[in-house]
């Protein structure tokens, strides 16, 4: 072979074998306010987070407690102050995901950051702590919509994680999480009957109801949030209506009934969701004038 085919060869395995190879793990951003753990060929990386959303806390209506609760353990967090890890259950749509994102919104500008992961990446919460380690930034672990099956391991390392292994390697990490469901796991009728009475009538749940609770017990915030009533729903309307420059009068607050009956809800996010499409029929109106 003349050395010309050769080298042509030898360039043609070359990127033969460069196009084989999986790309390079992305480089972090640590200039971003807000980040998603995802996985890559060489491992998890932190993918920044662009559209973040304006929500704030004023937004958020008819839950003053749980803001004041949730607001107050995390300004201790970001003053490096001891802070819980928190636990956020109750009715869906009623805030508490926005919870999370208005209080990134209150503190990014003191080094408040959060970091979403999803159940099902919960395993790799040791490399995601090892890479925040030592920042001086302040960092919210996120996940939202928490539940288990009885067959997923995957809550064994968020149990071992919240366990005290988690400030004692990084006080600069904590755990916000949120799940329709207090007890993470599911409950049976079964667990109940394992129940133990001992000869001075003290009740003893079974090993399978302990594990289902311990793991909810790790929080040291628990946060719980309830269906709106209709008076509850219609304040938060009005205040989204504001938003969009209109008001509460007796056509919009038939339709926003009307809308909540159709959903089969008067959540937080059912009154946005109205606000949005009331305030854009309006303007669609106007436009056709």
């Amino acid at each position: 072979m003349n050395p010309d085919a050769l080298t042509a060869e030898l360039q043609n395995l070359i990127s033969t074998l460069k196009s084989a190879l999986p790309a390079p793990t992305p480089a972090t951003d640590w200039q971003a306010l807000a980040y998603r753990w995802r996985r890559h060929a060489h491992g998890g990386y932190l993918e920044s987070v662009a559209d973040i959303s304006p929500i704030r806390l004023g937004d958020l209506q008819n839950i003053e407690r749980q803001k004041g609760e949730i607001r107050r353990n995390t300004e201790q967090f970001v003053r490096g102050l001891p802070a819980n890890n928190v636990l956020l259950t109750g009715a869906r749509g009623c805030g508490k995901s926005s919870l999370v994102k208005a209080l990134l919104n209150e503190f990014a500008d003191t080094g408040l950051r959060v970091v979403e992961v999803d159940k099902d990446l919960l395993h790799e919460l040791p490399e995601i702590i090892a890479l925040l380690r030592g920042r001086a930034e302040k960092f919210i672990i996120y996940c939202d919509d928490l539940s288990f099956n009885d067959d997923d391991a995957s809550y064994r390392a968020l149990k071992v994680t919240l366990d005290g292994s988690l400030h004692a390697g990084a006080e600069n990490v904590i755990i916000y999480a949120t799940s329709n469901r207090r007890h993470l796991l599911p409950e049976y009728m079964t667990d109940n009957l394992k129940t133990k009475v001992d000869e001075r009538g003290e009740i003893h749940p079974g090993e399978a109801v302990e594990d289902k609770i311990s793991l909810s017990d790790r929080f040291g915030l628990w946060l719980s949030f309830y269906a709106n009533t209709q008076d509850d729903y219609l304040r938060a309307v009005d205040h989204w209506l504001q938003h969009y420059g209109y008001v509460l009068d007796g056509e919009a607050r038939a339709e926003a009934l009307r809308f909540a009956q159709t959903r089969g809800n008067r959540s937080g996010r059912a009154a946005s969701q109205f606000a949005r499409d009331w305030a854009g029929r309006q303007g669609l109106a106007k436009a056709g004038q």
